[in-house]
């Protein structure tokens, strides 16, 4: 009991962190980055690659956030239907949207090759589970506006379905053959490592207690130490505590929590998920289950770790899956969702020079590890605009945007340019 409640299997099974040290002292850099998950690590990953100095201030571990605490699909797109997507943002916004993050994967399984991350990735495809009528509606509906889209998904009736997730409970299912699942606290570390490698400078365990401007730019303090730079971003998404805790203003943060079995045994694993796909339904209160690589089943739910959740969670999968009988739970461990409004991720130029990028809404290892990049990409001038919405405020007092950061207007700027109206 004392794993389960205490332990993330994440954790217990990634290879070891890149070994850090604290921020002591000064240091200049072109651009810092405040917190050291998905988007932050890309980004100085790539902002390194191009010649720009950039250091990452995290305030626990690598990827202790989010990033090293979810589901671990690696999903094409967004939570949001495309159609709402160019209804929220306008259709030449949307398209951008969806094909920057449509080849996500490809991205992230690029990288994952490109500097030999071990991170049990898995490119088997992802299964959007349907349930009851309602389900099955929505699929139908996602599933035409994404071959409308040119994307190479399946509808699959409930006999295929139940038969590739070995559970009668389901009627259909959206299979993405672009998608698959990785260890996403091995994903981390070793974006962290290829940062590294790159030449990045990274720091763990230094909170941010200051954020300041500077006449050449800005300067972020922590206990012991300070960074100068021309830009700051803040990446720290559910995660606003100590110096950006205002951030939090921006989202719900929804806590949803993870239970990981002891290893099926071969008969069960025959049946279960046999060709390694991530799934998650289309229940309100959304569940997810994956297998990991030592064949434990990895089931995930809304809410706080704990015996209810545990509970709730052995009598769900007893429901679907009659075979495991009574499930066995090894570990349990909870993170944050920052839910945006819109259910889109945002980047803001809160003042000239300081950014923030935020509100994954659950699905942060596609877009994450891709808006890291083109942030690298718009700061080395390679590119005019970032494919996320974004918003520039000008001429609001710093003292103003510590209190409240993200009480902007109703429109949407690509970093300087006029695009469109979200009212």
């Amino acid at each position: 009991m004392s794993k389960l409640l205490c332990d993330s299997l994440w954790r217990a099974s990634a290879p070891a962190a890149p070994v850090l040290t604290s921020l002591e002292g000064r240091l200049e850099v072109d651009v810092v980055i405040v917190g050291g998950g998905f988007t932050g690590l890309s980004a100085a990953l790539h902002m390194a690659k191009l010649g720009i100095s950039v250091a990452v201030v995290e305030a626990q571990e690598v990827g202790f956030g989010g990033s090293g605490r979810n589901v671990g699909l690696a999903n094409a797109g967004l939570w949001l239907e495309p159609d709402q997507l160019d209804k929220t943002i306008g259709a030449e916004a949307g398209k951008i949207l969806y094909d920057a993050l449509a080849v996500a994967p490809d991205y992230v399984y690029g990288l994952i090759d490109e500097y030999g991350i071990e991170c049990e990735a898995t490119r088997h495809g992802t299964l959007h589970a349907g349930v009851g009528k309602a389900g099955l509606v929505q699929l139908e509906r996602r599933y035409e506006q994404l071959v409308r889209r040119g994307a190479p998904v399946q509808l699959l009736n409930a006999s295929e379905a139940q038969s590739r997730i070995g559970s009668g409970k389901f009627n259909s299912a959206l299979f993405d053959p672009r998608a698959g699942t990785i260890q996403p606290l091995a994903y981390a570390r070793g974006l962290a490592d290829a940062a590294l490698k790159e030449g990045a400078k990274l720091f763990e365990f230094s909170p941010v207690n200051k954020i300041e401007p500077t006449p050449d730019g800005w300067a972020i303090h922590t206990d012991a130490g300070e960074v100068h730079a021309e830009k700051v971003i803040l990446a720290t998404n559910a995660y606003s505590e100590h110096g950006v805790k205002e951030q939090a203003r921006k989202f719900v943060p929804i806590f949803y929590s993870q239970l990981a079995s002891k290893p099926l045994s071969d008969a069960q694993l025959a049946s279960i998920l046999p060709n390694k796909e991530g799934v998650w339904d289309t229940c309100t209160v959304m569940s997810s289950f994956r297998l990991d690589k030592q064949g434990r089943l990895v089931f995930g739910g809304m809410g706080g770790e704990g015996s209810v959740l545990s509970n709730w969670a052995s009598q769900r999968v007893k429901e679907m899956y009659p075979i495991l009988n009574k499930v066995e739970w090894d570990y349990c461990w909870t993170g944050k969702i920052a839910y945006s409004e819109d259910h889109l991720p945002h980047c803001q130029q809160l003042q000239n020079g300081l950014f923030s990028v935020a509100g994954y809404s659950g699905r942060g290892i596609g877009p994450g590890t891709v808006v890291g990049a083109e942030l690298a990409q718009w700061f080395a001038g390679q590119r005019e605009s970032l494919s996320i919405p974004t918003t520039l405020l000008r001429d609001i007092p710093f003292r103003e945007l510590k209190r409240m950061f993200y009480e902007v207007g109703a429109h949407t700027y690509h970093l300087g340019q006029q695009s469109h109206a979200l009212d």
